[in-house]
């Protein structure tokens, strides 16, 4: 067993952490301590009980020394790799973020990566990051970072430009959906039991929610030349890989869709858009499939609710609580994330191929040299190597470059705290489009005054007039 330090940044999460936690107390290779720091310490003080809970457990394979650390540098010294999850502000703040447009007609399905709130949740997040990227230098610079929050390509491009030599990637579980999709039409159309995701050979490269798949193999079979009579069987009803073919299957979850834009997607560009579809609408004209509730209805796509998250955090909360304080029992079952396989692939047990989101330096040749991308990489002791990837084809190739050099823009304007700036890289965003330009700058003044606590202390906006 290999003893490590792991910082986990956001350790009162109630569901990566979790998720986390279930995964390393399963995993016979790996001890140590796990450090958590949260500026809610009673939230990681509940996790720290809880992972107690987990080593006491009779079918746990390693045993890890939880600790809660009120100071961010204290809990990085020493530290082997580190975890960053967190919300940029609080759920009051994603109200403003996603429901503020709707009265301009501006409808968000998830609203934490591109779109109106995607640019005002990068303005809280950026300044922040720019300290953990500071505290990582100072304390742990050999550490190995890795990335899990909204908007992942804009905070790894934060990351990189703070420390240049930081090692660290953005971890997205998107494109596992999207080859979890790919085995259903395997078993659909060969008659198969279907296989398993990692049977599957594929190349994805794009931005973060919105990676393309250019090729898929399974065995022998060309899995994408599969795709067209699976979508014309399943175009209309939709089809949930999680559930199968069953019409309203996709209707059960607000965070679960039918695909209809994904295949649609396929139809129109002959690539496999690698991430759901309430992601990928966001980076679209909003047109094209999210002109409203009744659009994303007929797409088989959710809106999904800061009312319905609220719901759920409380949820949360309260099964938080009910295990820590032993009143309920502690699940120990490992998930289908790859966060500890890539890990322990860069201890040195064993290489492994996994996409990452990383700054560009030639595995895209179609976007610039240090914008972040997200691609195959080979994870290997103490490296991950991103693949050079197949060519976009020419029309996925005018959106994908068009968001990446948006975001660009974006970056720029919040590094530079230039409102005028990050102004402009709102109204370019493809949800906004259909805005003049006066009744956009209003949109943005509204939302940027409505989460103002979380940006006074880095924006001055008494320049938006």
């Amino acid at each position: 067993m290999k003893n490590i330090k792991l910082v986990y940044i956001g350790g009162g999460s109630r569901a990566w952490a979790r998720v986390f936690m279930n995964d390393l107390t399963l995993t016979e290779e790996l001890g140590g301590e796990l450090a958590l720091y949260d500026v809610d310490r009673e939230a990681a003080e509940q996790n720290r009980r809880i992972g107690e809970r987990l080593n006491a457990h009779p079918d746990a394979r390693s045993r890890w020394n939880y600790a809660v650390y009120d100071d961010l540098e204290r809990a990085l010294d020493g530290a082997d790799f580190v975890a960053i999850s967190i919300l940029p502000g609080t759920l009051d703040e994603m109200a403003v973020d996603v429901h503020a447009p709707e009265r301009y007609g501006v409808y968000q399905s998830v609203g934490d990566t591109v779109g109106p709130g995607g640019v005002l949740r990068a303005m809280r997040a950026v300044p922040v990051f720019e300290g953990f990227a500071r505290a990582i230098r100072k304390c742990c610079p050999e550490a190995w970072v890795i990335n899990l929050t909204n908007p992942m390509t804009i905070l790894v491009k934060t990351l990189f430009d703070v420390f240049p030599e930081i090692k660290a990637f953005g971890c997205c579980h998107e494109v596992f959906h999207a080859e979890d999709f790919l085995c259903c039409a395997v078993h659909e159309q060969l008659g198969v039991p279907r296989p398993d995701r990692h049977e599957l050979t594929v190349d994805a490269s794009g931005i973060n929610h919105f990676t393309w798949i250019t090729r898929a193999r399974w065995e022998d079979a060309d899995v994408l030349a599969l795709l067209p009579p699976f979508i014309e069987r399943f175009y209309e009803t939709g089809y949930v890989e999680k559930h199968g073919i069953a019409p309203e299957n996709w209707r059960f979850d607000p965070f679960t869709c039918g695909n209809k834009v994904k295949m649609d997607l396929f139809r129109r560009f002959g690539a496999l858009a690698a991430a759901g579809d309430r992601h990928l609408v966001e980076f679209l004209p909003k047109a094209w499939y999210l002109d409203g509730p009744e659009a994303a209805e007929r797409w088989l796509c959710h809106l999904t609710s800061v009312d319905y998250r609220r719901r759920d955090r409380e949820k949360k909360l309260e099964s938080s609580a009910a295990m820590a304080d032993g009143r309920a029992d502690v699940a120990l079952e490992k998930s289908s994330e790859e966060l500890v396989r890539l890990m322990l692939a860069i201890l040195g047990f064993g290489a492994v191929v996994s996409n990452a989101n990383t700054v560009n330096v030639g595995q895209m040749p179609q976007l610039p040299r240090g914008t972040v991308v997200e691609t195959n990489c080979v994870f290997d002791r103490d490296s991950v190597r991103p693949i050079t990837a197949q060519p976009l084809p020419g029309g996925v190739l005018s959106l994908v470059s068009a968001n990446a050099l948006n975001l660009e823009n974006l970056y720029a304007g919040i590094r530079a705290r230039d409102l005028g700036a990050i102004g402009e890289a709102f109204l370019a965003q493809p949800l906004c489009l259909g805005l003049d330009c006066e009744t956009g700058r209003r949109l943005f003044r509204e939302m940027a005054r409505g989460t103002a606590k979380h940006l006074d202390p880095w924006y001055d906006l008494s320049v938006l007039k």
